[in-house]
């Protein structure tokens, strides 16, 4: 079973974050850290690469759009990461503002960030700064607007677009593989 880590290393985390760490908390067994915006990227860095922290698996990263709770910032990126020679978990947040909707791509530290900020800045429209490849994921490209804004309008008519071919896969094998075969295990007079 995974837990959180223990207090002791949150404290290395708060000592080594100092005033980018906004406000950590512990509640039942989960432990929550939310740091500035300038600092994520650095953070993620060295929750991954500390061999005390160790976390490897970026598990999920979403956005939470607060503009209901009237709250302000109104955008909180979310992390969940875990590590698994440690088994332990944390979730990382940050705010973020409308205004200035973007922070450091996680795809130098994990390669799935890829999708996960894809999936992001399409439902949200909050942009990863340094992503490789910063597009679309869900929707087509002639939509407008961010589906998952509390400000999305409901009945919003989105442009026709015309029907287009699909590519077929690059990738598929058009040839059977074949397997050798062992000697030992070749049956006779079938």
């Amino acid at each position: 079973m995974s837990s959180s880590p223990t207090p002791e290393l949150l404290d290395k985390l708060a000592e080594r974050l100092g005033p980018h760490l906004l406000r950590r908390d512990a509640f039942r067994g989960e432990a929550t850290v939310v740091v500035a915006p300038q600092a994520w990227l650095e953070t993620c860095r060295f929750l991954k690469e500390d061999p005390e922290l160790a976390f490897g698996l970026l598990v999920d990263l979403t956005v939470v759009d607060l503009q209901a709770l009237g709250g302000s910032p109104r955008f909180e990126l979310v992390a969940h990461l875990y590590s698994i020679r440690k088994r332990h978990r944390i979730r990382l947040k940050t705010p973020v503002p409308e205004d200035q909707a973007q922070v450091p791509s996680l795809t130098p530290l994990w390669k799935n960030a890829n999708w996960l900020e894809r999936e992001a800045w399409d439902m949200f429209g909050v942009r990863f700064l340094g992503h490789p490849e910063l597009r679309r994921i869900l929707l087509y490209p002639e939509f407008e607007g961010h589906p998952l804004r509390r400000d999305y309008p409901l009945r919003k008519r989105q442009p026709l677009v015309a029907e287009r071919d699909v590519e077929e896969p690059r990738s598929m094998v058009s040839e059977p593989v074949r397997y050798p075969v062992d000697p030992r295990f070749k049956t006779f007079g079938v």
